[in-house]
């Protein structure tokens, strides 16, 4: 298993163990929707048992508003301070945002709290895919990325469980003081772990430290062995690539809006925007209003049923680590899209046709009354669990692989920081018009979101070249061909000249 790709057992630990940080961001993600259900929470943070929508909106949105700023201010911590260091910081910061709100003492130390925990979590989820995409193998790039989606999977599911099992068993403040506190410990972990982690081999040769960078890259490929051919090969092939770039290109954010890095900026946001528009946040954030509507009652149910779903969504990420080097990013998109967009629409349909829409006047929104079918409200159930699982086995690894791994080097953490951001901000967006839709327009919702997930299968179809298999100098071949990806066979047969190789060619015409 350790062999393959040229990949030793090294870098497969060094990755794994880096991905904590995407445990960070699925656990404080999954926490907050049980948490906002609990009496005792209510309390502390106004003095009465319920929370407004802004308020509750203000609390989860908050938190998206630091990540998207976070992950924006990751890109020039990254390249001065390296990628492993500023990991280290993004740590620090997450871990006071945490601590802020585990001793929170009412509603503005807890949005506090997590605006300060959001600007660590997006600085962690910029970096941490970037590290990963800057030392893994291209063989097996994307499964080594997608352990950052499976971490955050695992804090999802873990979260949904701690979340339902202190509300059980504590009527009192540790109902969700518990929950928010244990986030510190695996934020401690990675920031001591991180010290002893390498560092990027493409950051150190972009500094200009070549002895690190091949120490590095025969200790991730070869057990040290500095003279082993594919080590020296794909050295001196990053050592090219730099010194190419430092000649020809604009390391600037000017540099994201030339020639093929502007389509790569393009597709790589589209990416990010496509997979909030999944709908999986709106699962993720409202998983036990959404359950109550499919007709499962009481609060501790729904809790359940959402740990269902987060123990789902862990093991269907496995099959994307192990097949999307194989099967390729587009045809995983593809399919992923289908199997979502098929699920949500037939949610929307049962919901509607069997299901009652009535105005609550105690909670003040429309809710969907199954009137007592069971069999439809498990139908609405297994379907929202194959939406999950054909996201955790697509676009759930896709939307930070791709992203990661297909911007030159002197704009990479610019173009991964802007296509994070952009994450971020349409998660904020969801996140904000989600409950709205539920309470206004209940099962067209699923609607909406299946309908989406059609559009992105077209879209990735179209547009979106293929990026399995190559080393992240080659992405220059892989985007220099036509705008439509599924007529354009350059990508993967005839070499493609470089924006950069043009302009260093120009230079030696002058």
């Amino acid at each position: 298993m350790f062999s393959s790709g040229g990949a030793t057992k090294q870098v497969y630990l060094v990755s794994l163990f880096s991905a904590i940080g995407g445990f960070c961001f699925g656990y404080d993600t999954g926490v907050i929707s049980g948490i906002l259900q609990m009496d005792p929470f209510k309390m502390e943070m106004n003095g009465t048992t319920s929370l407004s929508p802004l308020e509750q909106g203000t609390i989860t949105g908050l938190l998206l508003a630091g990540c998207f700023v976070g992950s924006l201010l990751a890109s020039p911590c990254s390249e001065a301070f390296s990628r492993k260091r500023s990991i280290f910081l993004s740590c620090i910061v997450f871990i006071i945002g945490a601590a802020v709100q585990t001793g929170t003492n009412g509603y503005a130390s807890m949005v506090v709290g997590r605006a300060i925990a959001g600007l660590g979590i997006g600085g962690l989820s910029m970096i941490v895919p970037l590290y990963i995409s800057e030392l893994a193998p291209k063989e097996i790039r994307g499964r080594l990325i997608s352990f950052q989606q499976f971490t955050i999977t695992v804090g999802l599911m873990l979260a949904f469980w701690v979340g339902a099992g202190t509300q059980m068993h504590f009527n009192n403040q540790a109902a969700f003081r518990i929950p928010l506190g244990i986030q510190i410990v695996p934020a401690l972990i990675l920031l001591v772990g991180v010290l002893f982690l390498p560092y990027s081999p493409r950051w150190l040769a972009n500094k200009g430290r070549y002895d690190e960078c091949l120490e590095v890259l025969a200790y991730l490929r070869s057990h040290g062995d500095k003279t082993n051919p594919a080590v020296v090969a794909e050295f001196e092939e990053i050592k090219n690539e730099i010194e190419l770039e430092k000649q020809v290109a604009v390391t600037s954010y000017v540099g994201l809006f030339k020639g093929s890095v502007r389509r790569r900026l393009i597709l790589g946001i589209m990416v990010q925007i496509f997979q909030q528009f999944t709908g999986i946040n709106s699962i993720m954030y409202y998983a036990p209003t959404i359950f109550q509507q499919a007709g499962i009652s009481g609060v501790s149910a729904s809790l359940i049923a959402s740990g269902v779903n987060g123990v789902l969504n862990m093991f269907a990420t496995v099959p994307a680590i192990l097949f999307l080097d194989r099967l390729g990013r587009r045809k995983v998109m593809m399919i992923g899209a289908i199997v979502m967009g098929t699920a949500m629409l037939l949610c929307g349909i049962v919901m509607a046709a069997t299901g009652k829409v009535s105005y609550n006047p105690a909670s003040g929104v429309n809710e969907v009354y199954m009137g007592g079918n069971l069999s439809a409200s498990y139908f609405c159930i297994v379907m929202i669990y194959i939406f999950v699982a054909g996201f955790a086995a697509s676009w759930g690894p896709c939307g930070w692989v791709y992203p990661a791994e297909i911007y030159p080097m002197s704009v990479r953490s610019k173009g991964t920081s802007i296509t994070t951001a952009a994450n971020w901000l349409f998660n904020f967006v969801i996140s904000e018009i989600c409950p709205v839709m539920l309470a206004s327009i209940t099962w067209g919702t699923y609607i909406f979101f299946g309908c989406c997930c059609f559009v992105m299968t077209v879209s990735i179809f179209l547009f979106f070249p293929e990026t399995k298999g190559r080393s992240l100098e080659e992405m220059d071949q892989v985007f220099g061909g036509g705008i439509l990806a599924f007529r354009d066979l350059r990508a993967d047969t005839t070499p493609v000249v470089s924006d950069r190789e043009k302009g260093s060619i120009d230079k030696m015409d002058m």
